[in-house]
């Protein structure tokens, strides 16, 4: 079994192949029926749908971690939030967590209600230019279980980008669940119809999270995801009192850094844990304005500069080739 997911990593034709889900490395692959059926992606009438929908959105960025429990909804949020900290963009904040939508609570956006207009459903704003979207606000109560197969899932996903009125948008920022399986591949496939600037990938400086991680980004590079960079959460703790720090997950096999440098991906940078964000979390209050001061803060001030100043590259280098 080992030796067939090793061969089955290492010749993946990649799910836009003509034989994704018929090549031998495909045998045992939980999404080869998906990819087989070209269900992966959007039919050209469907194409055609999203990039009419999508055609103002100037920017699209995925964060992505294939372990749970990392900070990602949080680090989606804070990102959106920090973007949106210049009046003169528009931010989008789409959740496709389907079964543990977070971004609500997070957001401070509980309770919430989906609206339909005569342009479509209309995302739910926290400010004048931050709207959010998320399964969350389709439930009765913040306790309802989503439990969906694949298919209904993915019907979800697509639906969200093409009945969903974005608008005029600088940045879409889509938060995904954990791993690398029917909602990564569908939002891939979807939104390939238009663009992706690229990933963020999320980790935690322990082993066990990075294991995860370098699937994660094995499998941006199978489906042809750019990787913008890595940002390595709760890295390190540093006592308000006394000021030393504490390593709370230790990096024993050199953290995102080493494996930043192994992978030939850049790391965005490393972001200290700080009480104060759960805390502004469950408030659903933005960590970044009600704690300015804090390493924490400064550290998701420089690495939200970095996704910018890719996206503008990435934008320029689009344009040159058109």
């Amino acid at each position: 079994l080992a030796a067939q997911l090793s061969l089955s990593l290492a010749e993946c034709p990649g799910t836009g192949s003509a034989q994704a889900g018929r090549a031998a490395a495909c045998q045992g692959c939980p999404n080869q029926g998906l990819c087989a059926s070209g269900a992966a992606g959007p039919d050209p009438a469907e194409a055609a749908e999203l990039r009419a929908r999508l055609r103002a959105v100037r920017h699209t960025v995925l964060v992505l971690s294939g372990k749970g429990g990392v900070g990602k909804s949080t680090f989606s949020a804070l990102l959106a939030h920090g973007l949106a900290a210049d009046e003169t963009k528009q931010v989008a904040l789409l959740d496709i967590d389907i079964c543990g939508p977070s971004i609500p609570k997070i957001m401070g956006l509980e309770g919430e209600q989906v609206h339909q207009s005569g342009s479509g459903w209309s995302p739910v704003y926290v400010e004048e230019n931050l709207g959010v979207m998320s399964v969350g606000f389709l439930l009765s109560s913040p306790d309802d279980a989503v439990i969906w197969r694949g298919p209904k899932k993915n019907g979800l996903i697509k639906q969200f980008l093409r009945d969903v009125d974005w608008g005029e948008v600088d940045y879409l920022i889509v938060d995904t669940p954990p791993g690398t399986s029917d909602e990564h591949l569908s939002i891939v496939q979807y939104l390939s119809a238009t663009h992706i600037d690229g990933a963020v990938i999320v980790t935690t400086p322990q082993e066990v999270s990075l294991q995860d991680v370098r699937k994660e980004i094995n499998f941006c590079r199978k489906v042809k995801l750019p990787i913008i960079g890595v940002v390595e959460n709760m890295s390190g703790f540093v006592c308000p009192k006394c000021k030393n720090e504490s390593q709370i997950f230790p990096p024993t096999t050199g953290g995102a850094e080493k494996m930043c440098q192994n992978l030939s991906v850049s790391l965005l940078g490393k972001v200290p844990l700080d009480p104060q964000i759960g805390k502004s979390c469950d408030r659903g209050q933005s960590f970044l304005a009600e704690a300015p001061e804090s390493p924490a803060t400064l550290s998701y001030r420089n690495i939200i500069q970095r996704i910018q100043e890719y996206c503008e590259q990435h934008h320029l280098q689009e344009e040159k080739i058109m």
